[in-house]
């Protein structure tokens, strides 16, 4: 049996409510008390909001060396989530791979940090 996997419409109110920002990992950290495999992950998303940390499950694709420097997009309006001993303050953004893996969204240009999504 095929699930239907689609969620209900959402309308544009709702769709532009949502701040997607363009920003540049400053920092990752190992996260050794997380229950998967994460990292620690500060990114500065420019003058509009600065600095913000999350964490992420994204160790079968990257560094923390690699994502130094690395534009990624978030979601930085997202209410704030303790994760264990960690509040995350933002949600990266990823689409998992065929084995379940997240690889991360990024944009195919130079665009300036702090960019909104449109």
């Amino acid at each position: 049996m095929m699930i239907d996997a689609r969620l209900p419409d959402v309308g544009a109110e709702a769709f532009f409510a949502v701040d997607v920002r363009v920003g540049v990992v400053v920092d990752v950290r190992p996260f050794p008390e997380a229950r998967k495999p994460a990292y620690q992950i500060w990114v500065d998303f420019g003058e509009a909001y600065g600095v913000k940390k999350t964490s992420a499950q994204v160790t079968v694709h990257y560094t923390l060396e690699g994502l130094i420097g690395r534009k990624v997009l978030g979601w930085v309006n997202a209410p704030a989530r303790q994760i264990g001993p960690f509040m995350s303050e933002f949600l990266i953004l990823g689409v998992h791979d065929v084995d379940g893996a997240v690889c991360l969204l990024q944009v195919d240009r130079d665009v300036p940090t702090g960019g909104r999504m449109s």
